[in-house]
């Protein structure tokens, strides 16, 4: 492939995936502990001021900095609101949230957008961290449904029970009808944004 450096630019070619993100924290090593426990990963490398952690192929997907004079985190301060992990299907995501929940790691907040249903946590230094599952079967699908009126009323989406929903799954109730946001009306955030 012939690249021409010098074109004039269009449009920025995107990148092919996110690899990592690295996290600053004043209290490394309960960020390591929660972190390797929460992906259910491992650490690839650790020394007193970093750490690299791993849950599939890549060589790492959460990076630690502990860093002198860090401050603790200011939940009005600008920065990184969330990261967030998809599930393949609604049971494998509430299957991780009973294991976190055995642990002793409670959730923050259990969502359905619309696009997708989600719980969210809190790890030691306050980030938030988005568990999620896709609910459409494709992007273009999760994009229409982002356009549409019912999107626009409430983008915030709907609250839900996961130990309602591991029980209607367990009745047999299909994921598909659970993942189908029920309609609430406008709705702001909640309190603890």
């Amino acid at each position: 492939m012939v690249v021409d450096f010098n074109a004039t630019a269009g449009q920025v070619i995107s990148p092919s995936k996110l690899a990592h993100v690295v996290l600053r924290t004043n209290n490394l090593p309960a960020m390591v502990a929660y972190y390797t426990m929460f992906l259910g990963g491992q650490v690839i490398y650790e020394n007193e001021m970093l750490a690299f952690i791993s849950y599939d192929e890549e060589h790492h997907r959460i990076a630690l900095l502990g860093a002198p004079g860090t401050q603790p985190k200011q939940k009005t301060s600008c920065g990184l609101e969330h990261i967030a992990f998809t599930f393949d299907s609604l049971s494998t995501l509430l299957l991780a949230y009973r294991q976190r929940k055995q642990k002793g790691i409670s959730p923050l907040w259990p969502v359905n957008h619309g696009p997708t249903t989600s719980i969210y946590y809190r790890d030691p230094d306050g980030n938030m961290i988005e568990t999620q599952v896709d609910n459409f079967d494709n992007p273009a699908a999760a994009t229409d449904f982002m356009k549409s009126a019912q999107f626009a009323e409430n983008p915030i989406g709907t609250d839900f029970d996961p130990e309602d929903w591991i029980q209607q799954i367990s009745d047999g109730k299909p994921e598909a009808e659970l993942m189908k946001r029920e309609e609430v009306g406008p709705r702001g955030l909640p309190d603890f944004f």
